[in-house]
């Protein structure tokens, strides 16, 4: 990227969950990148859309459960490739599935599925990505058409596609995330994925047997009729992206809808639940 970058520099008490919320609500603005660092998170933005007002929207730095103090520096071309080599952290899931970068040593299970991190990924999404793929190995996805729903890297859609979906579905808003799904099925020699870039719109008349949406609570809660609305009869809703704090809002919104609540797993304060319909 030739784009000057601001980089702000967060210093968090506690860190955890601290961190991680900053690094939610800031996701849901122009930021976009993180590194995660000792003492908290450093959150760049492209110079054009850099306004300090940006950070009076962001209640974690009102709460008074948090002490965050931040500094700001203008950046020539960052150096992404350094800073995720630096920072992403490979995931292991029971043994049976690992989740790498390129660099990564390669290990003997039986999903193994590579990465090209353009992006870093904070704890909370190896929180909640670790909680997805546990469902997922859980399941017998055979032949059952399935939608990754804010497909990120498409790491949850190549994973199904390992365990047998026909066809996967993968969508997501971010442009940067559509690309990088593509190269990342291509990468894991995924043929039975397709691609979509935009929102829960493009779900109009479709239908699934399984639907993954690690999103966050706000876009979860706003589409949940559309994901409903679209998941066949005995399909799986898996969700993930919210704490355990959110859970009362998402299970109303899921029981008013008619599904199920079948299993709930929990990594520190995120949570993901499996409803079926």
């Amino acid at each position: 990227m030739s784009n000057t970058y601001i980089g702000c520099h967060f210093r968090v008490e506690p860190k955890e969950p601290g961190a991680e919320i900053l690094m939610a609500e800031l996701g849901e603005t122009d930021f976009e990148s993180f590194v995660e660092t000792e003492e908290g998170i450093s959150a760049y933005i492209q110079k054009q859309y850099w306004d300090e007002a940006l950070l009076s929207d962001i209640q974690v730095l009102q709460s008074e459960e948090f002490k965050i103090s931040y500094t700001v520096e203008e950046i020539e071309q960052v150096n992404w490739n350094e800073e995720w080599e630096k920072n992403f952290e490979a995931i292991a899931v029971d043994n049976t599935c690992y989740v790498r970068a390129p660099f990564h040593e390669k290990k003997q299970v039986q999903y193994d599925i590579i990465i090209e991190p353009k992006m870093s990924f904070g704890t909370g999404h190896h929180e909640t990505t670790f909680m997805m793929i546990q469902h997922l190995l859980d399941m017998d996805l055979q032949n059952k058409k399935t939608l990754d729903m804010g497909c990120g890297t498409a790491i949850l859609a190549i994973l199904a596609e390992m365990k047998g979906a026909r066809p996967v579905d993968a969508i997501d808003i971010d442009n940067w995330c559509y690309l990088n799904s593509i190269e990342n099925a291509e990468r894991n020699n995924c043929s039975h994925i397709t691609v979509y870039e935009g929102d829960a719109s493009l779900l109009e008349g479709k239908q699934y047997d399984v639907i993954i949406a690690n999103i966050n609570r706000n876009i979860l809660l706003n589409d949940m009729e559309q994901y409903a609305a679209c998941l066949n009869k005995d399909g799986v809703l898996l969700l993930s992206g919210f704490y355990e704090d959110d859970i009362p809002a998402i299970d109303a919104s899921c029981r008013t809808l008619g599904l199920k609540l079948e299993k709930k797993l929990q990594r520190n304060n995120w949570v993901s639940l499996k409803y079926i319909n």
